[in-house]
């Protein structure tokens, strides 16, 4: 399991990303991982969002699932938030002066939609300042494995699509479109934490959906606040 080294010294903050060993590739797992994560790290509510690849994002104030959203925030202590990925980015957001944390997935509809924005607004929105938003970019597939359409790469700022002689098409840096996105929204790059574990490469520690063909397991990205509100 990583945690994150960008919340160490935040006491009041629970955050990390699984690896494949957490969760195997088994029909129904995640219904076990949840609570397994919660029960772990001592929270009584675990939430989780439908992911659907676009840019809502929900508040919740307890444990459940809520469908047609990409991303979660909370302000109550004692709600661990998930999200899952196989491939895609998992962002985890917190002020923890404010009280306030948040969990978005982002696959690239979900970055080309500014995802990151609305869940630095909804973050706002419950008293967080983004200059002291922390923030963890979990690993992803690299612009090596990324290959795409040019339909895909048009959506991407020029920035972010990679073109090499031997590349037959373009290939789309999502972390750094990820992390554009959070410069923009006003995270500071120095509060931002961006792990470089490719989740295509690596597949001795994660799940990887194009590298395997469409694998049936997913990682876990999570973060919740301690104690009682």
């Amino acid at each position: 399991m990583i945690r994150p080294a960008v919340f160490a010294d935040l006491p009041a903050v629970v955050a990390g990303f699984t690896t494949r060993a957490f969760a195997p590739p088994a029909e129904g797992v995640l219904d076990d991982a949840r609570p397994r994560l919660g029960a772990q790290f001592d929270f009584a509510e675990v939430a989780s969002a439908g992911q659907v690849h676009a840019s809502d994002v929900a508040v919740v104030e307890a444990g459940g699932h809520t469908p047609a959203h990409d991303g979660l925030v909370t302000s109550r202590p004692g709600v661990l938030l998930t999200v899952l990925s196989a491939d895609c980015a998992l962002v985890l957001l917190a002020d923890a002066a404010a009280g306030v944390v948040g969990a978005c997935h982002w696959g690239w509809g979900g970055t080309v939609a500014v995802v990151v924005r609305r869940a630095v607004e909804t973050l706002e929105g419950r008293g967080a300042a983004p200059a002291r938003i922390r923030a963890y970019v979990g690993p992803c597939i690299s612009a090596e494995a990324f290959e795409v359409g040019e339909e895909v790469a048009a959506q991407f700022a020029a920035e972010h699509v990679v073109r090499r002689p031997d590349w037959p098409r373009p290939h789309v840096d999502l972390r750094g479109a990820v992390a554009a996105q959070l410069r923009a929204a006003g995270v500071p790059e120095g509060q931002t934490e961006i792990d470089a574990a490719c989740t295509a490469s690596e597949l001795d520690r994660f799940y990887s959906y194009r590298a395997e063909g469409g694998t049936p397991g997913r990682l876990l990205g999570f973060i919740g606040l301690r104690g009682e509100r």
